[in-house]
């Protein structure tokens, strides 16, 4: 096995139980193996990067998040008094859209006036005090942010939560008792909705509203599937990377269809930011739909 120089020379040995031999001395290496190397190294340094990136990629688009969520609607009636699907609807498309997006179902609760209608929503009833009972328990089961979500009619004092008002400083001792300090994102879906940021407002705590405290928001006639404000959430939810874009998202979408419907005057979403940096609420990683 001379021919094969010092590989034949071990095998050799190796069969013979002789001593391995040391290989030859390296020359020195000519132009075209010293480039070979470098691009080898090269092509494996961005094999690792590609692999690493791909591996966060993965947990950045498909981790799920171990927030407090609930979704109430508040209300079954339209504009007119008439009965109406649209709060439900929202309520409804919203939690399966925040799913979609990586919030856990154990710790998504529902709320609505009827919940015998939906069965399949194991919804609760929308009344301030089992809201309040709710969000203690899955706060306490949970260890991240809280998000609240409320789609009803509203007025100059609060929102519709069945036959009764959920006023701003109501809510406000709600969300103080529960989520306390933790990142939590609350948005509210109604006319006059703007008269829960003043209440709300804090450190940790991202508002969003569909309307001016002086103003209505639109979309809640019988014909309307779902109010224009909890369309666009709907429909941007799973585009928007966190509540900052949505948020924009949300304000534009809404400002085009109430000019697409001559709905005047302009609800005016409103959105308070927090004052110190709410990264879960701002850059939100989100799971792609598949």
């Amino acid at each position: 096995m001379a021919e094969f120089g010092w590989l034949g020379s071990w095998v050799a040995s190796n069969l013979t139980r002789g001593a391995v031999p040391e290989p030859p001395p390296s020359g020195p290496l000519n132009p075209w193996t010293r480039y070979g190397r470098i691009l080898r190294n090269a092509f494996f340094l961005f094999a690792a990067i590609a692999v690493l990136g791909g591996a966060g990629w993965y947990f950045h688009t498909h981790r799920q998040f171990n927030w407090a969520v609930i979704v109430v609607a508040g209300d079954w009636h339209a504009h007119n008094d008439k009965p109406s699907e649209g709060f439900d609807n929202a309520r409804r498309d919203v939690s399966a859209e925040l799913r979609a997006i990586g919030f856990r179902d154990e710790e998504l609760v529902q709320f609505s006036v009827r919940p015998e209608r939906y069965p399949d929503a194991h919804a609760f009833p929308s009344d301030v005090s089992t809201i309040a009972t709710t969000l203690r328990d899955l706060t306490n089961r949970t260890h991240e942010g809280c998000l609240l979500y409320f789609t009803s009619h509203g007025t100059p004092y609060g929102i519709v939560l069945g036959s009764a008002i959920l006023r701003p400083d109501d809510l406000a001792t709600i969300v103080d008792g529960t989520c306390g300090e933790r990142p939590t994102v609350i948005i509210i879906s109604a006319c006059f909705s703007g008269v829960f940021v003043p209440a709300l407002r804090d450190d940790n705590r991202m508002i969003i509203t569909a309307a001016r405290s002086d103003r209505t928001s639109f979309g809640c006639t019988q014909d309307d599937k779902y109010p224009y404000f909890d369309t666009c959430v709907i429909a941007d939810l799973a585009d928007a990377h966190g509540f900052a874009e949505l948020a924009d998202r949300v304000r534009q979408c809404v400002a085009d269809r109430e000019q697409e419907t001559g709905s005047h005057p302009p609800s005016g979403p409103q959105v308070l930011w927090p004052s110190v940096t709410l990264t879960l609420a701002e850059v939100l990683p989100r799971r792609l739909a598949q």
